[in-house]
């Protein structure tokens, strides 16, 4: 106990940190009179490599590129399934110059959560792209294909661990799903719960679980190395460049897509509010950006303003309903 209390203490400390730079950042353009032209913040709200961090890093290329905004950076405030670093994105309203990365692992995480911030505290502008899960296990596993790991599970559940991101994330509602969708107890569960990709891959590498999930690109490098076996992927159809069989193709009815999009600060201006929209609609539609699809395999899904809007709201509904099924 007193370990989890000193790790939460410097979490803390470590989240209290950043926050006061990512102030420091928008009271500067405050004072300034920035636009997202001259300077713009990107919060990711998880650790460093993980989907959100590369969306984010990607995006900051991508505008840096297209000369579409003169200053760029990116901040990580991570924790619980990216609801700490919601909740203090949307305790600075007002901020014309920022953006925060968010997605389907946030709608999941926000309910388990019990978190008092949610999505609509915030302003909608873009979804951007569907990213896709991957279960994987280390090279050695004793696991060649997805039922073999199917067959153990179905026989003792919980003596698997499976490691991935925050409570209520992506992670956690494919492995809730595909257990269900196999005949498996969901509530026999022993998930890990990881700040990011980069932390599911040390503890995957480390032997710390059996097994992991999470986005295929935080995993790609290492698949193709050879220290990882990927055996299913969460995509509805097989996807380009992704040489790893889907669970509708292995003859399991489940996908899950991971999607990507940002929202910007409460309390903005319907014109700084389209100032955003506007940038992210020429990032998305740039050579860079549509580079950065290819190269990361990702669908194109972008959406922006009032579709976008419509999209959270009924997105979030649906998550709602895994979670209440899964009994998470």
């Amino acid at each position: 106990m007193g370990v989890k209390r000193w790790t939460r203490r410097a979490v803390g400390i470590a989240v209290t940190a950043t926050l006061v730079g990512f102030a420091v950042v928008n009271a500067n353009g405050s004072a300034g009179e920035a636009t997202p032209r001259s300077q713009l913040t990107l919060s990711v709200p998880a650790a460093p490599g993980g989907g959100w961090d590369l969306a984010a890093r990607e995006a900051q290329q991508a505008l840096r590129a297209e000369g579409l905004s003169g200053n760029v950076q990116v901040v990580n405030i991570p924790g619980a399934g990216g609801t700490i670093g919601l909740a203090q994105f949307a305790s600075f309203p007002g901020q014309p110059t920022a953006l925060m990365f968010t997605g389907t692992v946030m709608e999941g995480a926000i309910i388990t959560n019990g978190s008092t911030v949610t999505l609509q505290d915030t302003t909608p502008i873009a979804r951007l792209a569907n990213d896709y899960e991957v279960v994987i296990v280390p090279a050695d596993s004793p696991f060649e294909t997805l039922e073999d790991l199917l067959a153990t599970w179905r026989e003792n559940p919980h003596a698997l661990s499976v490691g991935g991101g925050g409570i209520g994330g992506t992670d956690h509602l494919l492995a809730g799903l595909l257990m269900k969708a196999s005949d498996i107890d969901p509530a026999e569960l022993n998930y890990i719960a990881y700040s990011g990709g980069g932390e599911v891959l040390t503890s995957l590498l480390s032997h710390t679980v059996d097994v992991g999930i999470s986005g295929y690109n935080e995993f790609s490098d290492q698949i193709a190395a050879g220290n990882l076996r990927a055996l299913a992927l969460s995509a509805e159809t097989p996807i380009d460049g992704i040489e790893v069989p889907t669970f509708v193709e292995q003859g399991i009815e489940l996908s899950l897509p991971n999607w990507r999009g940002v929202v910007a600060a409460p309390g903005i201006s319907e014109a700084q509010k389209q100032d955003l929209i506007d940038l992210v609609s020429e990032m998305a539609a740039s050579d860079a950006w549509q580079d950065t699809l290819r190269r990361n395999s990702w669908t194109d899904s972008f959406l922006a303003g009032a579709d976008f809007e419509a999209f959270l709201e009924e997105d979030q509904a649906r998550i709602a309903t895994i979670i209440e099924e899964l009994g998470l």
